[in-house]
């Protein structure tokens, strides 16, 4: 079956020639300058570029952006007998636990790596990581307990590097990694739903009506394993982001969620009736096709894999027949993936 063909089901595969291997400002490209697919309703997909989302959206529609900024979350350590290994910090449990990622080295980048049982990791930085116990059965994360000092973001500020996979075979500084909302440290891999704002996106929207609003959920490591339980990350809705919602589905605007982080987080705090109320806390939500968040009309996000559990989220948003139409597009139009990648605004079909 051709990869068209199995996409149609959303079933496909993800070739080397569909991923982003580097950062767009690396192919000369600023970046508000990657590709926009546009999924309304039943319309076919509309091809465009980033910086002219502005023509999507309306005076009067909100856009919500996470303020979670990433953290040099890999740190490199040693196994007892002296095994090199990489520990990627995926985020903060209640209780001052870590849930973590033990990885092996392997040209230049990591791969997974299946511990048979709980081990203490020298950190080559100085410190100590001690494995508890898998989380709830899963085969590479751990809880774990850091022996860091009492700030592990800012020990990974001084010895950690951005999370990197196989398919970006360079390093690049932790702002590439960064968006332009970022404020508070805590995302072990970036909320990149928003990267491609600038300053002149953002002054082009807001100049023409639109709203921004922000909330924070720290992301945590990469989309879950097959069959893999959801992990807590920690998320907080302001008061006044959750007011700014309510008002402007009460006054007939939009509400768009720039990127699945955003969707979990609103999500976990919008009542049965649709009202988003504030708070804070650890969120293991996970919203499938059959959820339907009344609070969200909208969805920016990227291009997801076709082992990733965003798949499902976005069926929250438009079905199969829809989401397989502009997987098929960005595909023929040669989108990006990952990251460094390309973007997909979903407007739902009464939007």
């Amino acid at each position: 079956m051709s990869v068209i063909a199995e996409m149609a089901g959303l079933g496909f595969a993800l070739d080397p020639e569909h991923e982003a291997h580097e950062p767009p400002e690396a192919r000369g490209l600023r970046r508000d300058e990657v590709r926009l697919l546009v999924s309304r309703g039943r319309d076919d997909p509309v091809d465009a570029r980033f910086a002219g989302i502005g023509a999507y959206l309306c005076a009067g529609d909100l856009l919500v952006v996470n303020t979670s900024a990433t953290i040099p979350a890999a740190l490199d350590g040693l196994l007892p007998g002296g095994e090199p290994v990489a520990v990627h910090l995926s985020g903060e449990m209640p209780g001052g636990f870590w849930l973590v990622e033990v990885r092996r080295p392997h040209d230049g980048t990591t791969l997974p790596m299946h511990l048979d049982a709980a081990v203490g990791v020298d950190l080559l930085g100085g410190g100590h990581i001690r494995l508890l116990d898998r989380f709830a059965g899963s085969q590479r994360l751990w809880i774990a307990r850091t022996e860091v000092g009492d700030c592990v973001t800012c020990y990974a500020a001084e010895h950690g590097r951005p999370i990197r996979y196989r398919y970006v075979p360079a390093d690049w500084p932790l702002e590439y990694y960064r968006t332009i909302f970022a404020v508070t440290p805590g995302s072990a891999e970036m909320p990149s739903a928003s990267r491609p704002f600038t300053p002149e996106v953002v002054t082009d929207l807001v100049s023409h009506g639109v709203l921004i609003a922000p909330l924070l959920l720290h992301a945590g490591v990469s989309s879950l394993e097959g069959g893999e339980r959801p992990y807590p990350e920690r998320y907080e809705i302001p008061t006044a982001t959750a007011a700014t919602i309510n008002a402007v589905r009460r006054d007939g605007g939009r509400v768009i969620a720039a990127g699945t982080t955003v969707v979990r987080a609103l999500a976990t705090v919008t009542d049965e009736h649709g009202a988003v109320h504030p708070g804070r806390g650890w969120t293991d939500l996970v919203v499938t096709g059959g959820d339907r968040p009344s609070s969200i009309d909208g969805l920016l996000t990227g291009w997801h894999e076709p082992e990733s559990s965003h798949l499902m989220m976005l069926q929250a948003f438009a079905d199969r027949a829809v989401l397989g139409a502009a997987y098929r597009s960005a595909f023929e139009r040669g989108y990006l993936w990952h990251e460094f990648g390309d973007s997909h605004l979903i407007l739902r079909e009464s939007a």
